[in-house]
């Protein structure tokens, strides 16, 4: 089945493509120099129409909520205690691209978390949410279903989402999200292009 082309109100939404991912850290995650320059492509597309997210962590596990304090007692070296603030910003070629407002950040896996994201769908004509960026197992999945669950019209560019675990993203692509196919269309960044 042919996918319907895209309307005006479509908005680009780029999960975590960050230094804390590109570089060498405990998340690095080496597949982000392979998807970037499909996601360069796409955000260049409309660059008014994609929004950025980055991952904040906080300071250290103590200025955690609930079990996120487990979670970076284990991953104590990309709190803000060790690592350079500056790990948080996007990689080279999206910061160029980010304009004004156009970054988001967030505390949870799902972009969905974020307020910041919340004000900007709320009261807006935006019926269809494109993801790329990493990690598709992760912090995509997450805003994924709940982009599902929002009623969005849901697009994953395959070629432009990766993870550190592979065999996760695979999953993901492969399995999981092909089960919700009235839900989600996987497609090639050039598709989107053409149907942009």
């Amino acid at each position: 089945m042919a996918s319907a082309p895209l309307s005006q109100n479509a908005l680009h939404v780029v999960i975590d493509m960050q230094r804390l991912f590109a570089e060498e850290t405990a998340w690095h995650t080496p597949a982000i120099a392979g998807i970037l320059p499909n996601v360069v492509a796409l955000s260049q597309a409309r660059p008014a129409k994609t929004l950025f997210a980055r991952f904040v962590v906080p300071r250290n596990a103590a200025e955690a909520k609930g079990r996120w304090k487990y979670y970076y007692r284990r991953w104590s070296s990309v709190t803000l205690d060790e690592l350079d603030v500056g790990m948080l910003d996007l990689v080279a070629p999206l910061a160029a691209i980010a304009g004004p407002g156009s970054i988001v950040d967030k505390e949870t896996y799902s972009i969905f978390g974020s307020p910041a994201f919340a004000e900007r769908l709320q009261g807006s004509d935006i019926d269809t949410l494109i993801f790329s960026g990493v990690e598709t197992d992760v912090c995509v999945y997450a805003s994924v279903l709940d982009a599902v669950d929002a009623g969005y019209r849901v697009i994953l560019a395959k070629d432009a989402l990766a993870s550190g675990d592979m065999k996760a993203h695979a999953m993901v692509i492969d399995i999981l999200a092909a089960r919700l196919t009235d839900q989600i269309e996987i497609l090639s960044t050039e598709t989107i292009l053409n149907l942009w």
